[in-house]
């Protein structure tokens, strides 16, 4: 469990009531936080090899969608980024200085939701984030940020309410609640939406969008629909290296020419019977036709040419990837 929410076993925390806060929503000198990652590699014991040899720049404005299947390395990389972890090789600055020597300064402009997490769970809603306006060195506006966050989560409503009693759909809001807390200059979300109902995610991507206005936001997600409309940069991870780094534009003109469409009516020989080299993304079955979408290096003659989606574009972006492995 990530230390940013989890709690000492069999301890009971100090509930700081009303205690104020300082935010840390610009660096020293009001600059924009730059890091730099060149090179680093990650190796668990045992021998998995997580990452390696990521190489890439990330500053302030950006809402970057880190994609990737599971074990592509995602988590780690974030975990990199939090000094969760500490790489096997290579080095990641922030603003020029390696990012182990900022330690402090990292954590009080960081709001971050990791996959897994504990909550303190005899605690109210409004409790836990007091405490954990506390951990994170908030003295002097604790009222006024977490007043901030609770319509931003649609927990208004919830915030007296025990945690024990909450949905996973509502617990989940209260740890995108404690990660804007202080309105932070890197927000790094895993799997933020997992558990949320359509209504709700598409409330908090819109929240997202706006956090994202001046900050770094990096944002993990399995689902395309949640990076597809509000990313201005992607980051597809597979196999532990970038496989690629851009435009969502970008990626979806990188597979341009290797999506297609065939439909097979009923009673014809399916020419899909064989694989053809052919990722097989969608198939929809009428008593009429049978219709495939397909993403390939190279289209079998039958297939139609069409447009690509982001889904499509991602699909294409991995297979590139085991193909060059």
């Amino acid at each position: 469990k990530d230390v940013f929410l989890c709690y000492p076993k069999n301890t009971t925390p100090q509930i700081l009531s009303n205690r104020r806060v300082t935010t840390c929503m610009q660096r020293k000198g009001g600059h924009s936080m730059e890091f730099s990652i060149r090179g680093i590699k990650k190796q668990y014991p045992g021998g998995k090899m997580a990452l390696s040899g990521i190489d890439t720049d990330l500053s302030a404005p950006a809402f970057i969608g880190l994609l990737g299947p599971n074990g592509a390395g995602k988590s780690t990389l974030m975990k990199l980024l939090t000094l969760g972890l500490l790489p096997t090789e290579g080095k990641i600055t922030l603003d020029g200085t390696p990012l182990q020597k900022q330690e402090t300064a990292l954590r009080k402009t960081l709001g971050y939701l990791p996959q897994e997490y504990g909550l303190y769970e005899e605690l109210t809603v409004w409790q836990f984030l007091d405490y954990m306006a506390a951990m994170k060195e908030m003295r002097h506006t604790a009222r006024e940020n977490i007043e901030r966050v609770l319509p931003l989560c649609g927990l208004e409503e919830r915030q007296g309410s025990r945690i024990a009693t909450l949905s996973g759909g509502f617990k989940q809001r209260v740890g995108i609640a404690q990660a804007l807390l202080g309105s932070p200059q890197l927000l790094i979300m895993d799997e933020p939406t997992v558990g949320l109902d359509p209504e709700e995610r598409i409330r908090m991507r819109n929240v997202f969008v706006e956090e994202a206005r001046d900050k770094i936001l990096i944002l993990s997600t399995h689902i395309i629909e949640d990076v597809q409309s509000v990313c201005n940069r992607l980051i597809v991870l597979h196999e532990g290296l970038i496989r690629y780094d851009g435009p969502p534009d970008g990626l979806l003109a990188l597979s341009a020419g290797h999506v297609g469409a065939y439909v097979c009516a009923a009673g014809e020989a399916d020419l899909m019977a064989g694989t053809h080299g052919c990722q097989v993304t969608s198939k929809v079955v009428t008593p009429q036709s049978t219709t495939y979408r397909l993403v390939a290096e190279r289209l079998p003659a039958f297939a139609r040419p069409t447009t690509p989606t982001l889904e499509d574009a991602y699909i294409y972006a991995m297979a590139r990837g085991e193909a060059a492995s």
